[in-house]
């Protein structure tokens, strides 16, 4: 199977999590809308979302991958699963003293991490204190799925595990229905959606299980030991840990300084959704495939194989992401105002997170191509580096959103979150690139020029459009002459885009689909590829 259709397994079933994300987020903000109630369940949801993200995601993506390929290669399916058992073992382990811990110290983490300007009100502190309670063991759950998930990635089956984040999504959208048909009180609606991230959680979980039982391995428990593959994970994993929860990391301390405005924490989320699909669809995509792909040409030692991923990917992700970051900078109040405003959610409401997404926009591609570059890394077994990186994209990040809040309130977190972001893929494109790992290409800096100028056209033509249909994209239209307005001037976007794109020069679809393409090396190939002197 070649890299792009990997990419669009994987994207088109993230696509559909997202977009029942899209729907479960439009029954939010008309259950709950920006009120003191949806900032209590999005403080307490972002908690474990951290967690999931330091212990699930960022250390088996890029830790656990590369060492279950290598035990592949070296001892094959036996080996792998031998590994896999000594890691599941440790890792349930320790995950069920944290979620104990956590749990028990949830009213301290809240007065002072999750959320400390609700210090001040015992009701919304006590209501946060409680959701939270309920939906830790969710990091649990979501890890276990992560390191499953890992295997399949691994094994080439990647269906299972981008398909069941939906189930998160449709749950979630069942208590929102169930709310708003009876009428639900906010409160109550909060503790229904609480119940339905747990089972979830545990949903997620079992259908990776089935899929790596389905791919030939039966996972059992072990006594947990500290064996030497084990601690090699642990060194790779905790570094790698840090790195790839820096998007909730930034967004935590965001929530943090935001939780002394009412309406600000649940304002960012909602802007945040929209932004999750480009980055999700994209992002993830490219991240999951590339990393396993790219260990495997390294541990082959095809490293001219290996740069070539790279780059391609690079390409890849620009090619989708400038036209998506344009597209949600000149239509952010149209999209907002048609997926978002009804019931609680007002004409202010939209204007705030409006202004948050344009921003969220200008940042798009640089969150999308730390997940196609950081891999570079990881396939590596370097993930301290990326670590330095997230460290100061974090201070930065911390800095600026202190700095910027008083001023721009909501926006100004968003600033600050994009400036962290950008920071961090100029570090690892740069770091990459001195250390020969990427390879400079000309062509590579025309087209995205290129592509910009597509992007910008495209955007003009937006401002256009738009201007002319304000009647239709206006609240006081029916809802579906909203949604057909919205979606033709996306349907009319795309082929402008991508038209010109291809006119001058932007992309070539033979040129990427050939790059793309996994070749298949015969041992007279591989003989001839010579390897990264510092890979011997």
């Amino acid at each position: 199977m070649s890299l792009v259709k990997k990419f669009m397994t994987v994207g088109g079933a993230t696509l559909g999590s997202r977009i029942f994300g899209f729907a479960r987020e439009t029954l939010m903000a008309a259950a709950l809308g920006t009120g003191p109630v949806a900032d209590v369940f999005y403080a307490a949801f972002r908690f474990p979302n951290l967690f999931r993200r330091l212990f699930a995601e960022g250390a088996f993506n890029a830790a656990f991958v590369p060492l279950f390929a290598k035990e592949i290669e070296a001892n094959g399916i036996d080996g792998a699963k031998r590994f896999s058992e000594e890691v599941f073992g440790v890792l349930f382990s320790v995950l069920l003293i944290l979620t104990i811990g956590m749990q028990l110290s949830m009213p301290l983490l809240v007065q002072w991490i999750i959320a400390p300007g609700f210090a001040d009100d015992p009701e919304k502190f006590d209501l946060t204190v409680r959701l939270a309670i309920v939906m830790f063991p969710y990091l649990m759950c979501m890890s276990l799925t992560a390191m499953l998930s890992g295997m399949l990635n691994s094994l080439h089956h990647f269906f299972a595990a981008a398909i069941a984040p939906v189930f998160l999504n449709v749950l979630m959208i069942g208590a929102l229905g169930w709310a708003l048909w009876t009428g639900a009180d906010p409160a109550a609606t909060a503790w229904a959606l609480s119940w339905s991230v747990l089972g979830a959680g545990l949903l997620q979980m079992a259908v990776v299980y089935l899929g790596v039982r389905n791919a030939g391995i039966r996972i059992g428990f072990k006594r947990p030991r500290f064996t030497p593959n084990v601690k090699r994970l642990l060194v790779l994993a905790v570094p790698a840990a840090i790195t790839g929860g820096i998007t909730q990391i930034n967004q935590l301390i965001g929530q943090a300084i935001a939780s002394t405005k009412e309406g600000a924490i649940s304002a960012l989320q909602y802007a945040d959704r929209i932004y999750q699909l480009p980055l999700g669809v994209v992002g993830v995509a490219v991240g999951v495939v590339l990393l396993p792909e790219l260990a495997r040409a390294l541990k082959g030692g095809h490293m001219n194989e290996a740069k070539g991923l790279q780059n391609r990917s690079i390409e890849f992700v620009l090619f989708l992401t400038l036209p998506a970051a344009a597209a949600i900078w000149v239509l952010s109040d149209e999209i907002i105002r048609v997926l978002y405003e009804r019931g609680a959610f007002s004409e202010q409401n939209t204007a705030v997170v409006a202004s948050i997404l344009a921003i969220y926009g200008i940042g798009l591609p640089g969150f999308v191509l730390i997940k196609a570059l950081q891999p570079g890394y990881y396939a590596r077994e370097d993930t301290k580096t990326p670590m330095r990186f997230t460290i100061v994209s974090v201070a930065l990040n911390t800095g600026l959103a202190i700095t910027l809040f008083p001023i721009f309130e909501e926006s100004g977190i968003a600033m600050a979150e994009a400036a962290a972001g950008w920071t961090n893929t100029i570090l690892l494109f740069s770091v990459l690139l001195w250390r020969g790992h990427l390879v400079f290409e000309w062509s590579l800096l025309t087209r995205t020029l290129r592509l910009i100028i597509a992007s910008a056209i495209m955007a003009g033509l937006l401002v256009y459009l738009s201007d002319r249909w304000a009647a239709w994209l206006s609240p006081s239209s029916p809802l579906f002459d909203q949604l057909l307005a919205l979606g033709g001037l996306i349907a009319i976007a795309m082929p402008v885009y991508f038209g010109i794109a291809f006119l001058i020069g932007g992309a070539d679809w033979r040129l990427v689909r050939r790059s793309l393409q996994r070749r298949k090396k015969t041992a007279d190939e591989a003989a001839t590829t010579s390897p990264d002197p510092g890979q011997q």
